[in-house]
């Protein structure tokens, strides 16, 4: 076992339920010491922008900011797509703190080293 985990993160206001589960599913491999990285791409690209999470609240769960918060403060890392984030008008400075903007070969790289996958 590789000790790696990425999370596929597709959707952010379009699909609350499905961004806030793979937060939840993130913090907890990171929180069992998985590698982990949360990969914010198509809609969920949205997730790493400032602000953008703040009045994001599903039913049942914590509030999708605290969750990513909580994320990144465990270690865990946030990569977003870079094509994504562009195409949605995004620059650097509207990035998150705690996040990187990637291409898809860094997704690759990470998944040939045997990280396990799971896409919201």
């Amino acid at each position: 076992m590789s000790g790696k985990f990425l999370v596929s993160l597709t959707n952010a206001k379009n699909d609350q339920d499905k961004a806030t589960v793979g937060f939840v599913v993130a913090n907890a491999a990171v929180a069992s010491g998985q590698e982990t990285v949360v990969f914010l791409n198509v809609e969920g690209a949205y997730l790493g922008s400032k602000g953008y999470a703040d009045d994001i609240h599903e039913e049942g769960f914590a509030p999708l900011k605290q969750l990513m918060d909580q994320f990144i403060e465990a270690g865990g890392s946030v990569w977003v797509c870079s094509p994504c984030y562009k195409k949605r008008n995004l620059t650097e400075e509207d990035l998150i703190e705690g996040a990187t903007i990637v291409g898809g070969a860094k997704v690759v790289e990470f998944l040939t080293q045997g990280a396990a996958s799971i896409t919201y």
